[in-house]
């Protein structure tokens, strides 16, 4: 293929994109049908395709798709801290909508735990990967991974910990309805124990292939120690706070 110059940048370009900016090298006239198809309906295809190829690779091998990211692979995911924000943003919108179809199931008594943790519930949560990396830094030392790379793998974990909340609040709102109400009290139990695994199957997936299975299982047990003992912490200073 004859090479031309890029008309953004002015760099030699022989193939679809340019190598310097990523321009690409076929710039036709812009109508109304190139428009749609490619500006628009393209962009929404690709944020959505890299969002849900994201949101499945965090569900179902979060470790590896965190070592992927810290290696380098990552332009096929979508951005994780945007992809955190939308999740929380989500779960905001889904918890309100839940307790204003059931405003029964907040009992005058905890109204004010109810409000503190509404309050408080982002920082909670966000204080997550601080802690997550942390204590993973601290324990998982033969990975040599610095400490920014372990915020990486947290931020992979609160990520899913969020899809299972959000999928949790959906499951609580079709509950509401009778007839399903006790398959969905079921479905809600296996998501908490999913919540709260969520983080040591990720590191398990993480680092599945450089200890021993009782090497991770020590390590896991006293991550999930000092976890409980941070979070309970962070709860108990935000509430004094409060």
């Amino acid at each position: 293929m004859q090479k031309k110059s890029c008309l953004n940048c002015g760099h030699q370009i022989s193939d679809e994109f340019c190598p310097h900016c990523g321009q690409k090298s076929d710039t036709a006239r812009i109508t109304p049908r190139s428009l749609i198809k490619n500006d628009i309906l393209g962009l929404i295809w690709h944020v959505e395709a890299r969002f849900f190829r994201t949101l499945k690779h965090i569900l179902f091998e979060p470790g590896r798709m965190a070592m992927d990211y810290i290696s380098g692979k990552r332009i096929i995911y979508y951005n994780l801290f945007s992809l955190l924000l939308i999740l929380f943003g989500f779960n905001v919108l889904a918890l309100h909508f839940y307790l204003d179809l059931n405003p029964s199931e907040i009992p005058q008594e905890s109204s004010g735990i109810i409000e503190f943790f509404s309050t408080y519930s982002k920082t909670i949560l966000f204080a997550l990967i601080p802690v997550l990396a942390l204590n993973s830094w601290l324990l998982f030392k033969r990975m040599k991974l610095n400490i920014a790379e372990h915020v990486i793998i947290a931020s992979v974990s609160l990520s899913g910990i969020l899809a299972l909340l959000l999928v949790d609040d959906v499951i609580s709102i079709i509950g509401i309805y009778d007839p399903l109400s006790k398959i969905i009290n079921i479905i809600d139990k296996i998501l908490v124990y999913g919540l709260l695994l969520f983080p040591g199957f990720t590191y398990f997936n993480a680092f599945k292939n450089s200890y021993s299975k009782l090497g991770l299982l020590w390590r896991l047990s006293i991550f999930y120690v000092l976890l409980f003992i941070e979070l309970f912490a962070i709860i108990i200073l935000l509430y004094k706070i409060f």
